[in-house]
């Protein structure tokens, strides 16, 4: 649909003047070509067009403005015409004239006069380009089109626009494209004729040209502002009738691999079970490693290095499942039992940042019960590496993070710490269309044998998924098999495998074998965001490709049935549903092991797919050219089909649901397929008798040339067309179609701006705001269509969900690019760029729909009945829709194909070249929808049908028969191409091209030994006749297909790389001239393979022979060479406008000359070629005695290009001159860009500031006066010129900038840095005023003689890691202000908040920054403790060279390359072992004639031309002194996983070992040495520093080198022989190491640089050129005597010698550089780190003082003495036997960490009741602290074989431990504490004031460390965490921390406990602490006398009334007796 208005004209005008048009229909506006000094009428005459997407309402507006338009001013709108559509919905076409309003709405006499179209839904839609997407009409093509009100400045209301509303103008420039590099220029598409008179403008327009059209449009212009909309001009030009070729030819999936992964297990922690003997087991795929077994320890540590290679394509790599088990008390008997695994696959690591894991820590849960939860923890280390692939080694975090094994789970960004159990269903119900798996033979056999005919093929499905496998059940006999069965399989979630395979295979007596195989990415069936879904999918259909049908026993393309490689047909078609449910372990009825179960489910209807709908396919094969000669002179045919439907051997019929099946199932198959189908009555009489033709007839090819055929197809192009029947899923596609293409335009809109950026031409960042509006106005459109048919049949519930998340996606994107789009300025483009891409991957991830619909379509190739070559095309790719924007991007459109060896044969140089090149049109839809299928042929056709059937209007063509037919010359001018592909073994190539145009083919000369040909011919192709309409072949011409060729002088030509083109095209009654013709060279990318191989600058055009024949084409002058022959070169016009210059070379030496043929290189020479002129060097005598040239400069003259981008590359090559006159190539280099040697000569007029802008990088910010003030408190007077740098902080300036003021006269002010000494007195007088407050200050200033080297280096060190910080904040700042901007902008802030004009921005962005510098001085500079002054040096955390541009400032190494090139997908791995040797040189060159004020300046030497100044390359002796610091990060060499490395240090011959140094069993070895080497420049000038592993027997190993060009950086101007230093002193650990001093080397650079000064005047200054400094001039000698000086004065200079102009740059500081350490046995992947720097001294001057003393510290040996006074509130753990009394038996344990074996308990304080308890008991501990590192050093033998002692060093940390004593059993632990001796809580004064909070807050209280307080007392808690795993206060202890250094502690010693010397007192315990069987009668009076006493004694006394009574009663009876007897 669209609606069109054609604005005819504008009468009855006032005045003379230019008008303008602005036509806006549904917020789109478009602009109006500005009709110039027209008077009461303007004649617009020009149509604008709108794609719609949904009916036109009749109550939309249709609105026109017209404006007198003003270079200048503000456009000033004349009136306004406003229409209301309902008529035009109505009618679909009206004419319209009517009066203007103004904007009081009152009507004014001017009139307008329209037209207005509208096209309905009703078929008369026009098929739409690519280009119309959100597109202007076609015929204002020449015109801009702004609407973007940033634009249209003023923003004054009277516009009309709205202040709000700029988003949704697209202001679009289509211009004719003349881009350069583009990778696809496909010809241009053309100006409508009436703009011919616009002059030639280049599609990404120059400055000047943009800035003056936008003047002529908004007056004023905000340059930040303005935006360029697609200039689909330039990439593409593709019009309505043709789509882009793919120019990637190899199939990139299914090719082998190398990869390497390297895991490393550190160790395990809370490992669950009981004394275990651990043994962790590392498995990826098949292979398994194991560690050692470390015995009785949960927390084992490994520290153990394993490496995995796979030579594997990547899909398969990264399917691999990588297994982590810890396996309890394995040995060779048992296999062990399993405590927990962790899976993942190698994809979810490969997918990390750098590739890899470092240091995480992996959760271990068991498989066989889920209900356990976490089994324990495995920290280790994993890494991916692929080739190419560099593995950086991140920057050591601190320990205590790593420890944190919650915050350091191995898991990726954004998956939750907690995984869940889940299951994963699987359901598979049904499959149909599988291939006959037996041949027609056995059907044969089987049918004698068995007497019926069965289908033969017994099919299961198989679903793998993170490592664990399900089957369904057989089906025997089935092609449709129906199973109804579901898989479930228990895995966490997030699962870390992310993909699912499903397979269907035959179950076969003797082996499996796979039908089809397909892969579900489960991160796509899944969102994880917050409005996310839990993965789901279908009940739908997957579609499975594979090999060819017909069936052989032996399938050499059974790899593509398992899904390696891209299946070249239809396999079948397999409907499933995945569901996933998140389990809840702690319920009883859960099935606790993670075995795969298969059960039975319901069947599932036929509607809950889809609809069965009939689809109709019509393809026409326009061409079929370039068929490899190869294949034979059978006759060839084309097959196409879509699913199984037009499969020749197997073909369907309409499937079942459709029609009742025959009931003659005797019917052969192919009969059935040409069965007349019905499809229902009322489409009856439509279809007549519509049988499918899925194949053209075949015919027998024609010779093109010696490499291909051609089919001779002329007018008659044949057609094919199919029927089928699929569900109707369409929208699926749709969606996906709609973001592909928003994703397509994207991507080339990208391609611009690279181009942009990469050719150097004007505003990227305009390119880059149109390409970001453009997406967010195609997003926000993406949501109004998508959103429409939602109530569809068979849409599942991912259909849903996926509509909703691709929603939100798309609605954020807009929102996004809007947002960018205001940020994308000058300076910023390239970082948004980053950013853009990174929108282009989440749009290719959203378009790639998981749920199938319509299977793709293959295109086959037959010859004589074999299957050769394919297509593969995407159904949504040809698919219809009414939308233009839903439409597949080839539908209807005629699309260049090759096509392609199936599997295996398609990799590498065989799938290079193209076995068919076939124009095709193809168009799919519904059947019901079929009467457009032609409408996108070219025109100029008749159809021929099969004559039979009735309905004959319906019956689609066999063949189409052109009756058009046009005559054309092609004229192809092949001027050059560079970098191409070295395919011979000299590494380079004898190139030529073949160029193929429709079926006519030619070639150029070849060229021999060059990878720059430069052929200059052109190629005439005369009679090509090409078939359709005039018009239509004018702006769509055929694809032009160059290849280029290596000739070989036996064998076959070998294919180097291929590129398209479009020729530029010319009809009859055209003008041949300006701006079109003559055409313009332009460069093209040449590809091979998938790879990029060089680029190809030609031009093309096609001229139409009219009736007049050749004679009316423009002339081509004859052969202008006589000595070239018959070949012409390419015409005036169009070769590049050539000029003259003189190209200098310095030729100063080779290095590293390879052997060629064994034989050694002797006497060299290098050849150096430019565009056919030369020059030779002198020859090398002898190259080992000296590899220099004695003769520096030579130069030669020649005709290049005008045009920068249009040079030539240069050649270098070097020739070894053997006897008897032979020659033998040693190496080439191609110089491909000679931009960076162009030399521009000095302008004299511009100030010296301009220089000193643009050397000073970024060290100042100019600025004009505005920002800064400053008046000065002394007044200036020097002579004007003069410019001041002033050392001495002002206190008027804000602290840290000091400030350069110039004359008076002017204001610009200069920021630098405050020189060190500076900020440390800021920070004193700080620190001052801080101790007048009151608080107490720890820092006390370090005292001179402590300080060492160290403390410098380590200074230096964490300002590094500060810096790194402070660039992390500043990114995340910036980031938040970002988002802070998006909120803003999204609240739409007014239009008056956002300043307009520049002033206002300015002085809001002052004031900011000033209150911003307010706070930080308050906040920031306070809080942090002021660093103690200490002079630093520079860490470089690279290397040095990486930071001074490879000290090429003036001379440059090319590497020297030979042999082939590898063929490897990723051509940036730089072929080293191509590399035969390096030439160093320059190269210089300029336009002739020269300027005559160079060469007459003094002291000018001729025969250096441009070289002035450079130094002799005769041989020198230098002394060269390396300092090596420590390595880092070591790769471990030996079994335990450790190294003892060494270093080894070569140059030239002279080697030094330092073996008997090694660090034993330390992979960050500290080495603290440095070693003196003399060598002689140039011989030896490649220093190598190696690491090496010391081992007792066998030869030691290299771990990593690392190579230096030591000739390079002593020869730089950045003087990087000896670094200077951030002060001088002539003692203390910051001598100056120089033996000159900074005022000689001062000196010495002015008077190279020809400067004057440097003139030292009074009052500490220092004139040097027109620069004057100030500085200090007092230095301080040993003794503390002050003297003069004027070394601080020159030390200022050079450290700011950069701002000097015309000579300066940044001088080397005093510096520590970090260096990779490679091995050459594992390229590219990093073994570690090592920190040194060089120092280089000429041995021609006094010789340097000794080497700087950097041996590592010694530990200072130390004692810590600990009593333990008392404890507190000790919780109490035992019950007493006698009495039930809760007590405690407490003893305090301690020791220092490292050393458990020296642990240390008090005595027992027994039967504490209350918890307290009583000690006075001393601990003693010595130990080696490193003060510097604030490390305790421990040396100890790891085992009883280990042959010497490690060194460990650990953080000083004391454990202190409470515990319950018990005798009989384990004691019991209470409590403990851990205090960080460098830092911990200060202890309470009482135990009362001691709480939980010392613990848990102990990072908010203040802190003190032992090593400066020496002596502390006070209360701390002992903790514990309780069942919940909370910290609970489990007592309290008193103790007292002493520390005394060795020497203190030999003077007064003490005794362990209370031991004499100085013994304690016993403590004072209540008399019940006490042990009962040891004193039993003290126990007694204790604890029973004192508890129960009175009832003892109640006891007693009843006893005693007891024993009377008793007494009594025994003794009455005799008494009773005598009484009674009276005895």
């Amino acid at each position: 649909m669209a609606l069109v208005v054609y604005l005819k004209t504008v009468t009855e005008l006032r005045g003379k003047g230019d008008r303008i048009a602005k036509v806006t229909f549904r917020g789109l506006s478009f602009f109006s070509r500005v009709v110039e000094n027209c008077e009461d009428e303007a004649q617009f005459e020009q149509a604008f067009r709108w794609p719609i997407g949904s009916k036109v309402d009749g109550n939309e507006m249709l609105e026109i403005q017209v404006f007198n338009y003003s270079k200048v001013f503000t456009n000033r709108l004349i009136g306004t015409f406003r229409m209301v559509l309902q008529k035009v919905v109505e009618e679909g076409h009206l004419e319209v004239s009517d009066t203007l309003i103004d904007d009081n709405n009152t009507a004014i006499r001017t009139s307008i006069s329209i037209e207005i179209k509208y096209q309905t839904m009703d078929g008369s839609v026009k098929v739409w380009s690519d280009g119309e997407f959100l597109d202007i009409p076609d015929d204002c093509d020449g015109t801009f089109q702004f609407e973007t009100d940033s634009l249209l400045s003023g923003r004054s209301q009277s516009s009309g626009t709205s202040p709000g509303r700029s988003i949704h103008g697209i202001p679009t420039f289509r211009k004719t494209g003349k881009g350069v590099f583009s990778a696809m220029k496909l010809g241009k598409t053309r100006v409508s004729k009436d703009d011919h008179k616009k002059g030639d403008d280049s599609a990404i327009l120059d400055a000047e040209d943009l800035d003056r059209k936008v003047m002529r449009l908004g007056g004023g212009v905000d340059h930040d502002t303005i935006s360029l909309a697609s200039v689909t001009a330039v990439t593409t030009n593709v019009s309505n009738k043709r789509s882009k070729p793919d120019i990637k030819m190899e199939p990139s999936s299914g090719r082998p691999v190398d990869y390497q992964i390297s895991v490393t297990v550190i160790e395990a922690r809370q490992l669950v079970g009981l004394n275990m003997d651990p043994v962790v087991c590392v498995e990826i795929g098949e292979e398994k490693k194991y560690t050692s077994m470390k015995e009785s320890t949960n927390c084992p540590y490994y520290n153990e290095y394993f490496v995995f290679d796979f030579h594997v394509p990547p899909n398969v790599m990264f399917d691999k499942i990588l297994k982590i088990s810890v396996i309890h008390s394995k040995n060779l008997l048992r296999s062990g039992t399993l405590v927990g695994t962790f899976k993942l696959d190698v994809g979810t690591v490969y997918s990390q940042p750098e590739h890899q894991f470092h240091h995480k820590w992996a959760m271990l849960s068991d498989h066989d019960d889920i209900t356990a939860g976490c089994k324990g923890y495995v920290k280790c280390d994993i890494a991916v590496v692929g080739k190419g692939d560099n593995i950086k080694i991140p920057h050591k975090a601190n320990e205590t993070d790593e420890d944190d094994i919650e915050g350091n789970l191995l898991l990726p960004e954004g998956v939750p710490s907690e995984r869940q159990w889940a299951r994963f269903y699987v359901k598979i119900y049904r499959a149909e269309g599988l291939p006959k798996m037996n041949t027609s033979i056995m059907a044969n056999v089987k049918k004698a044998f068995i007497g019926e005919n069965r289908d033969l093929v017994d099919p299961y499905v198989l679903v793998q998924f993170a490592g664990q496998k399900g089957k369904t059940s057989v089906q025997k006999s089935s092609y449709e098999p129906i199973w109804n069965e579901q898989i479930i399989f228990t895995e966490m979630f997030p699962p870390l495998c992310r993909r699912l395979k499903v397979q269907i295979r035959d179950s076969d007596k003797v082996n499996d074998v796979a039908i089809g195989t397909h892969f579900i990415d489960l991160r796509k069936i899944a969102n994880d965001g917050d409005k996310g879904f839990l993965p789901t999918m279908g009940p739908a259909w997957v579609n499975m490709y594979g090999s060819i049908r017909n069936y052989t026993l032996m399938d050499e393309h059974q790899d593509l049935n398992e899904g390696l490689g891209e299946g070249v047909s239809f396999r079948a078609r397999l409907l499933i549903s995945i569901a996933v449910e998140i389990l809840d372990t702690s319920s009883a009825e859960i099935m606790s092991s993670t075995e795969v179960q298969i059960e039975p489910v319901s069947n599932v209807s036929e509607s809950a797919t889809g609809k069965m709908e009939e689809f109709f396919l019509f393809g026409s094969f326009l061409e079929a050219t370039m068929i490899d000669r190869k294949i034979g002179d059978k006759p060839i045919n084309f097959e196409v089909t879509i699913g199984n439907y037009g499969n020749q051997i197997d073909g369907v019929s309409k499937p079942a649901s459709a029609k009742k099946k025959k009931e003659d199932g005797g019917e052969s198959e192919e009969e059935e397929s040409e069965l007349i189908h019905n499809s229902s009555d009322e489409e009856a009489e439509d279809d007549g008798d519509l049988t499918s033709v899925p194949s053209t007839p075949p015919m027998k090819p024609v010779i093109t040339d010696r490499n291909y055929f051609h089919l001779p197809y002329f007018e008659k192009k044949p057609c094919i067309y199919i029927k089928s029947w699929w569900q109707d899923q369409r929208r699926r596609l749709y969606n996906s179609n709609i973001m592909d293409k928003i994703a397509d335009k994207l991507e080339e809109g990208l391609n611009d701006v690279q181009e942009i950026i990469k050719t150097e031409k004007a505003y990227p960042e305009r390119r880059l705001r149109g390409v970001l509006e453009e997406l967010s106005t195609s997003c926000s459109r993406f949501v109004t269509l998508a959103n429409k048919d939602q109530n569809l049949s068979g849409r599942t519930k991912l259909d849903k969900e996926r509509l909703k998340s691709c929603m939100r996606e798309m609605e954020s994107m807009a929102q996004q690019a809007k947002t960018i789009r205001s940020q994308v300025k000058r300076n910023t483009v390239r970082d948004k760029l980053k950013l853009v891409f990174n929108f282009l991957h989440r749009l290719r991830f959203q378009a790639d729909e998981p749920q199938h619909s319509i299977p793709d379509v293959f295109i086959w190739m037959i010859s004589n009945n074999k299957r050769i070559a394919y297509a593969r095309i995407p159904s949504k790719d040809i698919l219809y829709s009414i939308v233009g924007e839903e439409m597949g991007k080839d539908c209807g459109k005629v699309k260049a194909v090759f096509l392609r060896l199936p599997g295996k044969k398609g990799f590498g140089p065989a799938g290079w070249t193209v076995q068919a090149k076939l124009e095709m049109y193809l168009w799919l839809g519904l059947n019901k929808q079929r009467k457009d299928f032609l409408s996108g042929l070219p025109s100029g056709f008749e159809e021929n049908k099969a004559t039979k059937g009735t309905g004959i209007q319906a019956v689609p063509p066999i063949s189409l028969v052109y009756n058009m037919k046009q005559v054309f010359q092609l004229r192809a001018h092949m001027y050059q191409a560079r970098s191409l592909f070295a395919a011979d073994n000299s590494g380079l190539s004898d190139p030529f091209a073949r160029v193929f145009f429709s079926t006519h083919s030619q070639v150029t000369e070849v060229l021999n030994e060059t990878l720059c040909p430069t052929w200059d011919q052109l190629l005439v192709f005369d009679n090509v006749e090409l078939y359709g309409e005039a018009g239509e072949l004018r702006d769509d011409p055929p694809i032009i297909v160059i290849e280029l060729y290596d000739q070989d002088t036996v064998g076959k030509a070998e294919f180097i790389g291929r590129t398209f083109a479009k020729p530029l095209t010319k009809m009859v009654d055209e003008h041949y001239g300006p701006p079109q013709f003559p055409p313009q060279l332009e460069y093209y990318q040449i590809y091979r393979g998938n790879c990029t191989a060089g680029d190809l600058l030609a031009a093309f055009e096609l001229l139409q022979i009219g009736p007049a024949g050749r004679a009316a084409l423009p002339p081509i002058d004859g052969p202008t060479d006589s000595d070239r022959g018959p070949i012409l070169p390419v015409p005036l016009g169009i070769r590049p406008v050539l000029s003259r210059y003189r190209i200098e070379v310095l030729f100063w030496g080779l290095r590293d000359l390879k052997r060629i043929n064994l034989a050694q290189v002797d006497r060299p020479r290098v050849d150096i070629e430019c565009a056919g002129k030369g020059v030779q060097s002198a020859l090398i005598q002898n190259y080992k005695k000296n590899p220099n040239f004695s003769t520096l400069v030579k130069w030669f003259e020649v005709d290049l290009p005008e045009n920068e981008l249009l040079h030539p590359p240069l050649n270098i090559r070097v020739v070894d001159c053997r006897a008897f006159g032979r020659f033998t190539l040693v190496g080439s280099y191609a110089v491909t860009s000679l931009r960076k040697f162009i030399y521009s000569p000095p302008d004299k007029t511009a100030n010296n500031w301009a220089h000193t802008a643009r050397l000073a990088n970024g060290y100042m910010a100019l600025t004009n006066g505005t920002s800064h003030s400053c008046p000065h408190s002394r007044p200036i007077s020097h002579p004007s010129g003069d410019i001041v740098v002033n050392m001495d902080p002002e206190p008027n300036i804000k602290k840290m900038d000091t400030v350069v003021k110039i004359d008076a006269t002017t204001d610009a002010v200069v920021k630098v840095d405050l020189n060190e000494d500076e900020m440390e007195k800021d920070k004193e007088k700080k620190k001052k005023k801080k101790k007048k407050k009151g608080e107490e200050v720890d820092e006390e200033e370090p005292d001179e003689s402590m300080l060492d080297w160290w403390s410098k280096y380590f200074a230096s060190v964490e300002t590094m890691m500060e810096n790194l910080r402070a660039q992390e904040a500043a990114l995340a700042e910036a980031e938040e202000r970002e988002d802070l901007e998006i909120a803003a902008e999204s609240a739409e802030i007014k239009a008056d908040d956002f300043p307009v004009k520049g002033t206002k921005l300015k002085e809001k962005s002052k004031d900011k920054k000033s209150s911003k510098d307010k706070k930080k001085n308050h906040d920031g500079t306070e809080k942090r403790p002021p660093k103690p002054k200490v002079d630093e040096l520079v860490v470089y955390n690279k290397e040095l060279e990486i930071e001074f541009g490879n000290f090429e400032d003036w001379l440059h190494t090319f590497n020297l390359y030979r042999g082939k090139a590898g063929d490897d997908d990723d051509h940036d791995v730089v072929d080293d072992d191509r590399i035969v040797g390096r030439f160093k040189g320059s190269l210089c060159m300029y336009k002739l004639p020269l300027s005559e004020e160079i060469t007459r300046e003094a002291g000018f030497d001729p025969n250096m031309g441009m070289f002035q100044s450079i130094p002799h390359n005769d041989p020198i002796n230098v002394l060269i002194r390396i300092y090596i610091i420590r390595a880092t990060d070591l790769h471990p060499a030996d079994i335990n996983g450790k190294a003892d490395p060494y270093i080894v240090i070569r140059l030239g011959k002279s080697e030094i070992r330092d073996k008997e140094n090694y660090i034993s069993k330390q992979l960050n070895p500290v080495f603290g040495k440095s070693f003196d080497i003399e060598a002689t420049f140039p011989m030896e000038s490649m220093l190598t520093v190696a690491v090496y592993d010391w081992d007792l027997v066998g030869t030691d190993d290299l771990i990593g080198e690392t190579k230096i060009d030591l000739e390079n950086r002593y020869y730089s101007k950045h003087r990087a022989t000896c670094g200077i230093a951030s002060n001088y002193s002539v003692h203390g650990y910051n001598v100056w190491r120089d033996p000159q001093k900074p005022t000689q080397i001062l000196a010495k650079l002015c008077k190279a640089g020809k400067l004057d000064g440097p003139l030292y005047g009074p009052g500490g200054r220092v004139k040097v050129g027109n620069r004057i400094f100030l500085g200090p001039t007092e230095i301080e000698d040993e003794s503390g005597l002050k003297k003069q000086t004027e070394e601080h004065l020159a030390l200022t200079v050079l450290r700011h010698w950069e701002e000097i102009p015309r000579v300066g740059c940044k001088l080397i500081p005093e510096h520590v550089e970090t260096r990779p350490l490679l091995n050459p046995d594992k390229p590219g992947i990093e073994q570690g780190r090592i920190e040194m720097w060089v120092d280089m001294f000429p041995m021609d001057v006094p010789a340097p003082g000794s080497a700087i003393d950097i041996s590592p510290r010694k530990p200072k040996r130390c004692e810590l003495r600990v009593i333990i006074w008392n404890t507190d509130e000790v919780i109490l753990e035992d019950d007493d036997y006698f009495t039930g009394e809760k007590s405690s038996d407490i003893f305090v344990r301690g020791w220092l960490k490292g050393q458990q074996e020296d642990k240390q308990d008090t005595d027992v304080h027994y039967h504490s009741l209350t918890g307290e308890g009583n000690f006075n008991w001393r601990f003693v501990f010595p130990f080696d602290y490193l003060m510097a590192e604030e490390k305790i050093v421990i040396s100890k033998k790891e085992s009883m074989f280990s042959w010497d002692e490690t060194e460990y060093k650990i953080p000083a940390r004391l454990t202190l431990q409470v515990w319950d004593a018990d005798h009989f059993s384990a004691d019991d632990f209470l409590g403990a504490i851990e205090l960080d001796l460098n830092k911990f809580p200060r202890g309470a004064k009482t135990a009362k004031q001691c709480s939980l909070d010392m613990v848990l807050k102990e990072h908010e209280l203040p802190t003190i460390s032992i090593f400066k307080q020496k002596r502390v007392k006070g209360w701390w808690p002992f903790v514990a965490r309780d069942e919940n795993d909370e910290f609970e206060l489990t007592g309290k202890v008193e103790a007292e921390l002493h520390l005394l250094t060795a020497e203190e502690a030999e003077k007064n010693p003490v005794g362990l406990g209370r031991n004499e010397p100085e013994p304690l007192e016993k403590p004072n315990r209540p008399d019940t602490s006490l042990m009962w069987f040891m004193n039993p009668l003290k126990s007694i009076r204790y604890f029973i006398w004192h508890n129960y006493r009175w009832l003892i004694l109640k006891a007693l006394a009843l006893l005693l009334l007891l024993l009377l009574v008793g007494l009594f009663l025994y003794s009455i009876p005799g008494y009773l007796v005598k009484k009674l007897l009276g005895a």
